[in-house]
């Protein structure tokens, strides 16, 4: 019953553009996202759907745009057959002067649909508050939607799309500040629109499948520095996160708004932490009526990454008088996590069987990560000199090494604030273990303090926001307006 069934392939976080300038990792994300272009051909879906960062800087090179639109024009252009109807109004979902679905466009052949919102790396900002998506959008590449104008008064439309008897409600918030969207939710600022019922609708909802795509923090950094699951409107049956990097492709329910979540992660390692080493994938969802299935599909051209933590004062015959001892125990370390991630991709192309014959592949160069905890009177070593023995053998030679202290933690809380504020009187001399706990805001508070200042030149928030567009964002007028 394929004519009533929407295929979808879900991807979200691509990065295209990190590290770009690296002569070894510099096309990892492009050649990915390249990946999953193919992949929602070879699966013959109705459209890809991305949830937000496909570029990793806001304003993005030549060569990474000029990347990107080729690989769109190359494998999204075509004379097939668009098989999604759109039957909401497209001036409030693509509020541009076309006001279209790129595939209902006369002027242009869409064969592979893609509908993405924007995430915080690739936010429209800057003079016509624009992004780099609504380049691609104007050009008839993408549909970008899910822009709001307003923080204090977030309106979200949906796409309404159908396909024989399957209606879909595509929900889409391209990213905001966490801390402005949460407040937005607790003071009811956020605004659903939900469609009309449809046609053979039989249920309370109308017989729509909801879907939501989202690019926020789902785990909380702070108070409000996130966005929790249930200020999401339990109408929704399905919602997409974006902006996490770990994948958690297999649905997740959510017994409070009854709803599940599926996050797909990034299809590129952007750092070099826990959550990047999951292998990574993305979705094939199908939907027919109100039920959905999903397929998870893994990456092919993800390098390699295995990470690993080592004590050094809990290792046999280690002592902090023999650094020479210390640097040949991490060296044998590495080696062994090389062996162990040429061991994983060995085997994951195995899992691929069939599908990879005539097509193998040599080894990619892996990323390594080893955290060393140095402390008990050890030294550290020169990372970059270590790594240089592993350049031909390693992704990332100059970052193998991750060097930290245990901190104290059987210290009361009042008996911790002591220590910080006795250790803050002089920072010249001071021992390392006591820098460990002192942070930049406790060093600007201090020093405040003691010239009788504060910070009342602009507002914390503007200043905050100022700062971030100036650096983040090359905005060089913003600290101005």
């Amino acid at each position: 019953e394929q004519e009533d069934t929407i295929r979808l392939l879900l991807a979200t976080d691509n990065h295209v553009g990190y590290l770009e300038r690296d002569p070894v990792r510099g096309d990892d994300a492009a050649r990915t996202f390249e990946e999953i272009i193919l992949m929602a051909k070879e699966h013959d879906v109705d459209a890809l759907v991305l949830s937000g960062d496909l570029f990793h800087e806001n304003k993005p090179s030549r060569k990474s745009m000029h990347r990107v639109a080729s690989l769109l024009r190359e494998h999204c252009l075509g004379d097939r057959p668009c098989s999604l109807e759109l039957v909401s109004d497209p001036s409030i979902n693509f509020p541009d002067q076309f006001s279209t679905v790129n595939y209902q466009d006369p002027n242009i052949n869409v064969s592979l649909p893609i509908f993405t919102i924007h995430g915080n790396h690739d936010d429209p900002t800057g003079e016509g508050d624009l992004a780099a998506m609504d380049l691609l959008s104007i050009s008839g590449l993408v549909n970008h939607f899910g822009r709001t104008t307003a923080v204090d008064d977030v309106r979200i439309s949906p796409v309404l799309l159908r396909k024989g008897s399957t209606y879909l409600s595509l929900y889409g918030l391209g990213a905001l500040r966490d801390e402005r969207l949460h407040r937005a939710f607790l003071q009811q600022q956020v605004r659903l629109f939900r469609p009309p019922p449809a046609p053979t609708a039989t249920t309370a909802n109308g017989d729509w499948f909801n879907m939501f795509l989202i690019h926020q923090n789902r785990v909380p950094h702070g108070p409000t520095s996130y966005i929790p699951e249930h200020f999401i409107d339990d109408s929704m049956d399905l919602v997409i996160w974006g902006h996490e990097h770990d994948c958690r492709i297999d649905p997740e329910w959510n017994p409070r708004q009854e709803f599940y979540v599926v996050q797909p992660g990034s299809s590129v390692a952007t750092s070099l932490s826990e959550g990047e080493t999951k292998r990574k994938h993305v979705a094939l969802l199908e939907i027919k009526g109100r039920s959905f299935r999903l397929k998870k599909l893994p990456l092919r051209t993800v390098r390699p990454f295995v990470m690993d933590n080592v004590c050094l004062s809990e290792q046999k015959g280690l002592r902090p008088t023999h650094p020479a001892s210390v640097e040949a125990f991490l060296k044998t370390k590495v080696q062994e996590m090389l062996l162990q991630a040429k061991d994983q991709w060995e085997e994951e192309e195995k899992e691929r069987g069939s599908e990879s014959e005539g097509t193998a592949r040599d080894f990619p160069k892996p990323l390594i990560r080893l955290k060393v905890d140095y402390s008990g009177g050890f030294s550290t070593l020169n990372t970059q000199r270590f790594g240089q023995q592993f350049s031909d053998q390693v992704a990332n030679p100059r970052e193998i090494l991750h060097f930290h202290r245990r901190r104290l933690n059987n210290l009361s809380s009042t008996e911790d604030k002591e220590r910080k504020g006795k250790s803050l009187i002089s920072i010249n001399g001071m021992d390392e273990d006591k820098l460990d706990d002192i942070g930049v805001v406790d060093l600007v508070k201090e020093y405040l303090q003691d010239q009788g200042q504060t910070l009342d030149i602009l507002p914390v928030a503007g200043m905050d926001e100022a700062v971030r567009q100036f650096t983040d964002k090359e905005e060089k007028d913003a600290i101005r307006r």
